[in-house]
């Protein structure tokens, strides 16, 4: 698709007939913004309920519609065309949402990039979109300044939580003087359901990052589906998510769930870390807690953790990667509260397999979540047996419709209706999916076939590791081996007898020939900006 079709309706491949939108009732009417999930709280009656809660601030639906608004009317003033793309270099604060939904309710395409790229990704981001305004925050001015510098052509550069940088090689204006003249108040742009209403960009471990269409239907869909299943928020929840905005499960975790409901959001700018989480849980006291595998390790896993007050929370979740059973059982322990782990994409914009509060299985990624159809197919494309392991393919109506100029990756990804994961899994008796490694990840190792991530898991369960990694790496010989690279509970470099009992124990708990052969200690793991387990950067260390 070229930037002149941008602002057509896009041929969605689901359809609004598939089995998943039936048994949810999803419908939408032809002419939908999404914005709506935001506005529809004012018809509704919750003007005056808390939206949004960032440190001793608490903004209002009323109030965040108003700035929306704002926001909305100044890109208009900017003289953006209908689908122009908006780059939003934005941390948690009050600005991407107001920045976000009145981006969509102007008719403009926000873009969601992560605030830890560095100068090289953002220029690419900005020229795979050809945006013409940029929202940052001030401290990423150094960032995207070496990003335009000599580069794409940027009308204007909007500052937020920050003054603007002098000798600025771009158009500048702060947040607030960008919305301080606008009206408070904005009609929807007359959006086709099928019309593009955001990007995300994917996490680019294999070549360039791939920018995802969503649709102005995909935000609902997550809600019929996922939230109202699994989550089954009220108006008097509190919502915490520490993933961020920018990460499609944050996304959903922050603006699409708990507004769809008119529930309260927790938002706090700045790296993770265990401590003030904990402050925030304490002082705030939401009810549901978003999280990732790689932050609860962390979190119990932190000095006096065991004392924290989360007598609030009344559901844990977790998503990205697989859960170790070993952090379920310590948190479930801790706190009393187990946690709910799930599998979902940015292709599909959320969770599609999950476990619930009453019925959960350990060390399971889930059971399909309502509104999508999962199948489990060989390599050529055929149902595998029960039991037997297969590649996981998805079909529901929030699933990208393509990558943005990138035929060869679509056709790889999206084939037909149906998302290719990549992602091996088994199903158990109790239709439990298992997660069993990438589909590209097999190596063989002295004649034998072995997917690391059973390594990396049976490791993850011995009591002394604080988390791993195993990968294939080849050796000076060229021959691939599997090396683990491990975080101990007690810190620091593990001896030789350490690293004995950690072999022993892998033999003991799966085929004898899949242990590592090469183990390293760490004192942490290298993370992504969406707080994976950056394997790429540990890869290229050998």
């Amino acid at each position: 698709m070229s930037s002149s079709d941008a602002a057509t309706p896009i041929s969605d491949p689901v359809g609004q007939d598939t089995p998943g939108a039936a048994e949810i009732g999803f419908s939408v009417p032809e002419h939908y913004n999404a914005s709506a999930v935001l506005f529809d709280n004012l018809d509704k009656g919750r003007g005056e309920r808390t939206a949004l809660i960032a440190g001793d601030v608490r903004l209002s639906y009323g109030g965040l519609c108003a700035l929306a608004c704002q926001a909305g009317n100044a890109l208009v003033q900017v003289g953006l065309a209908r689908s122009n793309r908006v780059v939003m270099l934005l941390d948690d604060t009050l600005v991407y949402p107001a920045a976000f939904f009145g981006a969509v309710r102007a008719g403009f395409v926000p873009v969601l990039v992560n605030t830890l790229s560095p100068a090289e990704l953002v220029r690419y981001y900005i020229e795979d979109s050809a945006a013409n305004v940029v929202i940052a925050e001030a401290n990423l001015l150094p960032v995207l300044a070496e990003a335009l510098d000599g580069g794409p052509a940027v009308k204007l550069v909007v500052v937020a939580n920050g003054p603007p940088a002098d000798g600025f090689p771009t158009a500048t204006v702060t947040w607030d003087d960008f919305i301080a003249a606008q009206p408070p108040v904005l009609a929807p742009a007359d959006t086709h359901r099928d019309e593009m209403a955001f990007w995300m960009y994917s996490s680019g471990s294999t070549g360039r990052p791939k920018g995802i269409v969503h649709l102005q239907h995909d935000m609902p869909y997550t809600h019929l589906s996922y939230a109202q299943h699994v989550l089954n928020l009220t108006e008097e929840d509190i919502v915490y998510s520490v993933p961020k905005i920018f990460f499609a499960y944050g996304f959903g975790n922050a603006l699409t769930f708990p507004f769809s409901i008119g529930a309260s959001v927790v938002l706090s700018p700045g790296r993770p870390e265990p401590g003030p989480i904990y402050d925030v849980i304490e002082r705030v006291r939401p009810t549901v807690f978003f999280g990732l595998p790689t932050l609860y390790n962390a979190l119990v896993a932190h000095a006096g953790s065991a004392d924290r007050d989360l007598s609030s929370v009344r559901l844990c979740l977790s998503a990205a990667e697989p859960l170790p059973k070993e952090t379920f059982n310590e948190w479930s322990r801790r706190y009393g509260l187990e946690i709910l782990e799930g599998l979902g994409s940015t292709e599909v914009l959320h969770i599609y397999v999950s476990n619930y509060a009453d019925d959960l299985c350990k060390g399971a990624s889930g059971k399909r979540v309502p509104g999508y159809e999962i199948e489990l197919r060989d390599m050529d494309d055929n149902l595998v047996a029960p039991g037997e392991a297969g590649t996981m393919w998805v079909r529901g109506d929030s699933q990208a419709p393509f990558y943005w100029n990138q035929p060869e990756k679509t056709a790889e990804t999206m084939r037909d209706d149906w998302i290719y994961t990549g992602d091996r899994f088994t199903q158990d008796a109790d239709v439990f999916y298992h997660f069993d490694g990438r589909a590209d990840d097999l190596i063989k190792v002295s004649g034998q076939w072995i997917y690391p991530l059973e390594i990396e898991r049976c490791l993850n369960d011995h009591p002394d590791v604080q988390e791993s990694c195993v990968l294939g790496v080849t050796q000076t010989d060229g021959l691939m081996t599997t090396k683990a690279w491990i975080v101990l509970k007690t810190g620091g470099a593990g001896s030789d007898e350490t690293t004995a009992i950690l072999r022993d124990y892998v033999k003991s708990k799966l085929l004898p020939y899949k242990y590592p052969r090469v183990v390293a200690y760490r004192e942490d793991l290298p993370k992504t900006g969406t707080g994976k387990i950056d394997r790429q950067k540990l890869q290229s260390e050998g």
